[in-house]
This record gives C-alpha cells, sequence and structure tokens, in this order.
C-alpha cells in the first residue's frame, strides 16, 4: 500500500460504528474499491458493495476493517484468512480486545487497533490507533483513513486504551447524560420540558463549537463567561462544591477505565 487511494478496502460488521465509518469513507472516496462484508440485510452506502460473506470477493484485501463484536473475533479473524496477504493491513475497531489475543487467529497480515468514538458519523470524532508492525508510510495511510472521520492519535503502549477508551470512547455519553440533566435542572426551575430540552441541547452543540472555533483552553473560555459574583459564578461553586463535578468525572473515567482492563483480560 502506498500513500495514494487504497486499493481495496473491506469493512466486516455493519454495525452502528462499522456502518458510521464506511459512510465517511464512501464519501471521501477513500479507496478505489469498498465492500461491506455483512451476512445481515443491511443497506450499503453509494460507493460500497455488500456481500454477504468472504467468498463474495475476489483476490485480496488493502485493508481489512473488523467491525464486529468482540464474541465473534476469533471466528471473523479466522475466515478473513482469503482476503489476506502479507502486506494486508488487519484493523480492529472490537472494543477490548488486545492485540496479542487476535493475533492468535491471523497468519499473516499487520495488525492495528484502534478505537474510535460515536462522533465519527459526523466527522467530528476521535480515534486512538496503535501498532508495532506499521511503517511510517503504512501509519500515514491509516491515520488518512481515520482523518476523515474526526481526529487521530497514535498510542505509544497499547495499555493506553483503557484510560482512552474511559476519556474519548465513553465520553460522548457523559455529555449526553450532562444534556439529560440540564434540562431536567431546566424544568426543575420552571422550563416547559420542551424548551428545557431544547435549550440544554444547544447550549452543549453551541459550547462544543465554540472550543473547536476558539483557540484558548476550556479553563479560559469558562474564565470568560463568569462574571464575578455573578449567576455562573455562582453556578460553578454549586457544581465544585462537595464532592464536586472535578470528583465526580474522575470517579466515572476510573471506573470506566477498570471495566475496559476487567474486559480486556475475560477469556
Amino acid at each position: 500500500m502506498s500513500t495514494n487511494k487504497i486499493g481495496t478496502l473491506c469493512v466486516v460488521g455493519g454495525g452502528n460504528m462499522g456502518g458510521a465509518l464506511l459512510s465517511r469513507w464512501c464519501a471521501a472516496g477513500i479507496a478505489e474499491k469498498i465492500f461491506l462484508i455483512d451476512p445481515a440485510d443491511v443497506d450499503a452506502p453509494d460507493g460500497a458493495s455488500h456481500v454477504r460473506d468472504f467468498a463474495g470477493i475476489d483476490g485480496t484485501a488493502d485493508v481489512v476493517v473488523v467491525a464486529v463484536k468482540p464474541d465473534l473475533a476469533a471466528d471473523v479473524l479466522t475466515e478473513i484468512a482469503p482476503l489476506l496477504a502479507e502486506h494486508t493491513i488487519i484493523v480492529s475497531i472490537m472494543a477490548g480486545l488486545p492485540l496479542p489475543a487476535m493475533s492468535k487467529h491471523v497468519s499473516t497480515g499487520k495488525l492495528v487497533r484502534a478505537m474510535p468514538n460515536t462522533p465519527c458519523k459526523v466527522g467530528a470524532g476521535v480515534t486512538g490507533l496503535f501498532t508495532e508492525q506499521l511503517s511510517g508510510i503504512e501509519r500515514t495511510n491509516i491515520s488518512a483513513l481515520f482523518d476523515v472521520a474526526g481526529a487521530t492519535h497514535w498510542l505509544s503502549e497499547e495499555v493506553q486504551f483503557d484510560a482512552l477508551t474511559a476519556v474519548s470512547g465513553s465520553g460522548p455519553a457523559y455529555v449526553f447524560r450532562m444534556v439529560e440533566a440540564l434540562a431536567a435542572a431546566g424544568e426543575g426551575v420552571g422550563l416547559e420540558p420542551e424548551l428545557a430540552r431544547l435549550l440544554s441541547r444547544q447550549t452543549i452543540i453551541g459550547a462544543g463549537a465554540l472550543l473547536a472555533d476558539d483557540a484558548r483552553e476550556a479553563r479560559e473560555l469558562r474564565a470568560a463567561v463568569t462574571s464575578p459574583n455573578g449567576t455562573t459564578e455562582a453556578g460553578l461553586e454549586a457544581l465544585d462544591a462537595d464532592p464536586g463535578l472535578p470528583a465526580v468525572i474522575r470517579a466515572a473515567v476510573r471506573a470506566a477505565a477498570t471495566r475496559s482492563r476487567e474486559i480486556s483480560n475475560e477469556d
């Protein structure tokens, strides 16, 4: 594989994440040929061909993205053998499945582990990547593959996936929970339910857009909207009251990271 367009890209599994990434890749024209391999009746986006099994593809692939549930990993990694050549890059987005466990079922090709998050669907995600097998050009190509879905970051150690999962993998759910809580709180001080929902939703959307557009750190943006002795300061003081929002977030991230480690160690 060179730094040019990928020759043949195969995506195994058309679920939420696999389907979201596939749509981004098709829209970007990232590969000359794109196949979705899934036994179910799924709609492939324009630019991809849907086949139900691996026999539906003639020849080997340059990149195979495995986007199935981890409990199917052993079977799927064995079944993709006809697609693999020495140069093939196998990218796993199966959560909690370490590379050594995958390597037991793959006889050739090069393994990469990836952890994208759900905002990849709209091109605003972040993907953590790790491998010990790719050359510099190959790493650049895999970065480019996920760049069309947002930002990419290569991890220095595979063990960092537990922390990454807890922050960026689970993080969107924390934000959505904040929207729910803010809407409920708005109702509690007198807003109509629908108005509270709309205000909380758009507030988070707007804050995220400002973060994306403004180079200042989050703490600087927070300070800019916090007038001394004003309403925002009063609200922040309540958020920081014992145990405080920072402590709650730390607890959430630690719990998620612990669970990620437990999943990785499960047989």
